[in-house]
């Protein structure tokens, strides 16, 4: 009974500030849902300010239920007692964490200040090398060769030299080791047909080693269309192959070579290998299943942007003269045939597995 009468009592100061929690706590668990629900819909790149949202909500969360509790005359006392024992935790779990916690985010700011990369990039760190999917202020996401997931803190990237495929085109190269009886201008001219063959622009041979048995040389050409960048490297393989056995080049090892005793047998295939043709960008290759997360995420990035400047170019269309009307409109014209591009590409690309939270 002096339970229930004590509970009838300290049940109208309480009360309100019980009230006020659920109201906090509702509240907060709609911004939640609300940005759960975009998650699949907004640019990746503001996934540092949805965390951010999310820590800032908690705090006010905590905030408000100390602020109101000190308000009731009744609770006053443990409102200091919460805040005194809130401001203990935090302190203990700043101290403890500080390693790991705060210089992640720290690190997160870094990187997006700098801008080294953005969502869709190639990007090598240490022995990791995959597309960006995802850029947190906490991780940074890669998709791999193996469509497979990989999570890198933000700090192991300040820390590791990343190496960034850039956008605008990269050198696609291979090497090849081959004997002295084969004269190098014939090999040259094998291994520059082969690179022409293989798609890339201004080909170029370099000798890389003069070696005891054979010499080792090494083709490279420029690769405009970097999303291609795994199938690139396989078809100049292929094409050096190729452009060989035409040209009447045996690819063989040197110890092969010394073993030979009488048979004047050529190791090459005995019919001549038609060389690869070019690969067209519509066709599917094997980066369409690998880094599909990530082509996913530079498209949504692409249309956030998209969108932004349409926007831009419609409110400056509104206040233009006569003279640059026409100007603003056929570049918004142009904008707008990319946006429904990339929303046809996001239409036709399903996602075949849920987002993590």
């Amino acid at each position: 009974m002096h339970f229930v009468e004590y509970l009838e009592k300290s049940l109208p100061y309480v009360l309100p500030a019980l009230l006020a929690a659920a109201g906090c706590a509702l509240v907060f668990l709609l911004v939640q849902w609300m940005l759960a629900a975009r998650r699949k819909e907004i640019d990746p790149g503001r996934n540092v300010r949805r965390q951010l949202v999310r820590l800032l909500l908690t705090a006010i969360v905590l905030a408000s239920v100390v602020l109101i509790m000190s308000f009731i005359k009744q609770t006053r006392e443990s409102a200091t007692v919460l805040a005194g024992l809130l401001g203990i935790v935090f302190s203990a779990a700043i101290t403890i964490s500080s390693a790991t916690f705060i210089s992640n985010a720290m690190a997160g700011l870094m990187l997006r200040a700098v801008r080294n990369f953005r969502v869709g990039d190639y990007v090598r760190v240490g022995d990791h090398f995959g597309r960006v999917s995802e850029r947190g202020l906490f991780h940074v996401e890669l998709q791999t060769e193996d469509r497979d997931l990989a999570t890198l803190p933000n700090l192991y990237l300040v820390s590791k030299p990343v190496t960034v495929v850039r956008a605008s085109g990269t050198i696609v190269s291979t090497t090849v080791s081959l004997g002295y009886d084969e004269s190098h201008v014939k090999v040259e001219a094998a291994l520059q047909e082969a690179a022409i063959a293989a798609a890339l622009e201004e080909p170029f041979v370099y000798i890389l080693e003069l070696g005891d048995y054979s010499i080792t040389y090494r083709i490279a050409g420029f690769l405009p269309e970097v999303k291609r960048l795994l199938s690139a490297r396989s078809r100049l393989r292929t094409c050096v192959l190729d452009a060989l056995h035409a040209a009447d080049v045996e690819i063989v090892s040197p110890m092969f070579m010394n073993q030979r005793q009488l048979s004047q047998t050529a190791v090459a295939p005995a019919s001549k290998v038609v060389s690869a043709t070019t690969v067209s960008s519509e066709e599917a290759t094997p980066e369409d299943i690998m880094f599909d997360k990530a082509e996913r995420a530079e498209q949504l990035e692409s249309h956030g942007k998209l969108s932004e400047d349409i926007t831009n170019l419609e409110s400056q269309l509104a206040a233009t003269d006569e003279a640059k009307r026409k100007e603003l409109e056929s570049t918004l014209k142009q904008l707008r045939g990319q946006r429904d591009a990339v929303d046809q590409s996001l239409a036709d690309s399903v996602p075949q597995e849920e987002e993590r939270e």
